[in-house]
């Protein structure tokens, strides 16, 4: 991940500025005055052209219409006409395939998880990585682990945000009991009664992305994960059947019982219909609390997920990656765009409310992060500067303790672990089956992208 730094991204879009100018000279007879120097927008259309960005339209209103201004000022500055389309999340995969398989699309394709299986569509993004590093420090582990590819020395994007989700839970519900879900233990023996209170708990078992993180993290407390630090296949372990018989102890005892069919909106529908104890999510659901002046939403209270045999380790909800197509028509100008809104980080995150957490931590660093989260004024105080800290210390990488990878996406992609879970819970096949089931599904897939070369 380290050597020799790239020569700096913009050398060919300068080089055409160049020729550009000297071509306007001949027309124009006479440069132009002082006064023009600085660029006319859209001006050099020819030296510079257009570019198209797709990305999720984000949680936080907010963030799309500083993202568009944003887009549309750098487009003035550089002489490039942005684009910004912004789509469902959950319609971001279809879209990514037929680009991919029409080979052209958009310029900048942003991804809300570790597009790994893409890496032979995507160019090299390494030049990228270090004109940012060059301007604010080192890649955060987080965004590095999520975009660089170990066995084939590549980035196959470069990661601007991610999101952490912490455990989201009804402080004057669980009070109520005198409980806190401080542990996986103390979630355990108060699912029952919280349930019997009309208010039970809600971690989904469904094919849907938030399943995805929400049961990863949970296998993560209890030491287990899908792979070991070297890429290997490591879910069939003994730790692996304590995790998923846990969760089905908790689910009979007080879960939510419409889980295992929920869908990417049921985590915010469940706590805003005012039964939700306890989630895993990002905080959407308590900025929307706040936004329709709910009276629950000061009860809305973010801690760190709880802790079970192995700590307090959780993935993050989403890791936001921008990657640039090998067909894209205006490489130059995208290559900049993404290290430009990289840099953009002080403006971003508050911009989004403290969802997002930049990947680069020297654009802004955590410090000032958390100064300006601390001072939110919606009650409890200080709950966003609790999110900082469980961005900081315990949020990982997809992959963790190993890199994001085509294997690791796949799995996830064909939702195996929520599937390896909910079979369980619903009384379909013993702990010890459901593993190995799960765990013979995965050594196919492992098997797939070794022999692709890709781990």
């Amino acid at each position: 991940m380290t050597g020799t730094r790239p020569a700096t991204i913009t050398r060919s879009l300068l080089l055409r500025r160049a020729v550009g100018a000297a071509v306007a000279t001949a027309i124009g007879g006479t440069s132009a005055p002082a006064a023009f120097a600085g660029p006319l927008r859209y001006s050099g259309r020819w030296l510079a052209g257009d570019l198209s960005v797709v990305q999720w339209s984000h949680f936080v209103g907010g963030y799309n219409g500083w993202f568009r201004t944003w887009a549309r000022e750098w487009g003035e500055r550089n002489d490039v006409e942005v684009t910004v389309d912004l789509e469902a999340y959950t319609d971001l995969p279809a879209l990514a395939a037929s680009e991919v398989k029409r080979q052209r699309g958009h310029d900048i394709f942003g991804f809300l998880s570790p597009p790994a299986r893409y890496e032979s569509q995507v160019i090299d993004h390494a030049a990228i990585v270090r004109q940012v590093e060059k301007e604010v420090g080192r890649y955060g582990e987080i965004g590095a682990r999520s975009t660089y590819n170990p066995k084939t020395k590549r980035y196959f994007g470069v990661s601007d945000y991610h999101v952490p989700a912490p455990l989201i839970w009804r402080h004057d519900v669980w009070n109520a009991l005198g409980q806190s879900p401080a542990t996986w233990d103390h979630v355990r023996d108060a699912a029952t009664p919280l349930k019997e209170a009309g208010h039970p708990l809600g971690i989904g078992q469904a094919s849907e992305p938030d399943s995805n993180m929400a049961l990863i993290s949970f296998l993560m407390c209890f030491g287990s994960s899908l792979q070991d630090e070297s890429g290997a296949l490591a879910i069939e372990t003994e730790r692996t059947v304590e995790a998923v018989r846990f969760l089905a102890d908790i689910q009979a005892r007080g879960g939510e019982s419409t889980v295992y069919a929920w869908n990417a909106a049921s985590n915010n529908q469940f706590v805003l219909s005012g039964r939700g104890s306890l989630i895993m999510n990002a905080i959407s659901p308590i900025r929307r609390a706040e936004d329709l002046g709910m009276p629950f939403a000061k009860d809305l209270w973010i801690w760190p997920i709880p802790g079970g045999p192995a700590g307090r380790i959780s993935l993050g909800q989403y890791t936001a990656v921008y990657s640039v197509w090998k067909f894209a028509k205006n490489r130059d100008a995208a290559e900049r765009f993404v290290a430009d809104v990289c840099l953009a980080a002080s403006e971003a995150t508050p911009a989004s409310k403290f969802f997002n957490y930049p990947s680069f931590p020297g654009a802004y660093p955590l410090q000032k992060i958390y100064k300006t989260a601390a001072a939110d004024t919606n009650e409890p105080k200080g709950k966003y500067s609790i999110l900082t800290t469980v961005a900081s210390q315990y949020t990982r990488n997809i992959g963790y303790p190993g890199y994001a990878n085509a294997a690791v996406q796949e799995t996830l992609d064909r939702f195996l672990v929520p599937r390896m879970f909910a079979q369980v819970s619903q009384g379909k096949a013993s702990a010890e089956d459901s593993v190995r089931s799960t765990a013979a599904e995965m050594k196919r897939i492992w098997a797939k992208w070794h022999a692709a070369g890709k781990i």
